[in-house]
């Protein structure tokens, strides 16, 4: 790292805003992938359909994930909830090393945790249903 070049994928880069809830995002939005012509899919899931969240009172939210049509890669993930800035780094961490959403789909996530939403978002996106909603 030292006195080397960085390596900055700008596509990469977490943004998150401090509100309550929080909004927090990674890649690109649903209309810059059309505006690109790029195929894809979307896989969402409700914070009302998460355990975690209805156990903590806190459903406000949503997860949203936009993966390549042919490819499953990840394109964009959009977060909508009390934590979103926290989950936001297994998103950006994913994209970064190129991963589809059958990878994240396929991780085992501990339950009853918040991040099992961007699990869940990622099976929708995959399978085209989410398990728990």
């Amino acid at each position: 790292m030292v006195g080397g070049v960085p390596h900055i994928n700008y596509d990469c880069v977490p943004s998150v805003v401090y509100t309550h809830p929080e909004v927090a995002w990674v890649g690109k939005s649903e209309e810059q992938v059309k505006e690109l012509g790029i195929p894809y899919k979307i896989g969402t899931f409700p914070m009302a359909a998460n355990s975690r969240s209805k156990t903590n009172m806190d459903t406000d939210g949503m997860v949203k994930v936009i993966a390549h049509k042919d490819t499953d890669r990840l394109l964009g993930i959009h977060i909508v909830c009390s934590v979103a800035g926290e989950l936001i780094n297994e998103a950006a961490l994913a994209m970064e090393y190129g991963a589809s959403a059958e990878d994240i789909a396929r991780v085992c996530h501990a339950h009853p945790t918040v991040s099992e939403a961007l699990k869940e978002a990622c099976v929708a996106a995959y399978a085209g249903k989410a398990i728990n909603f």
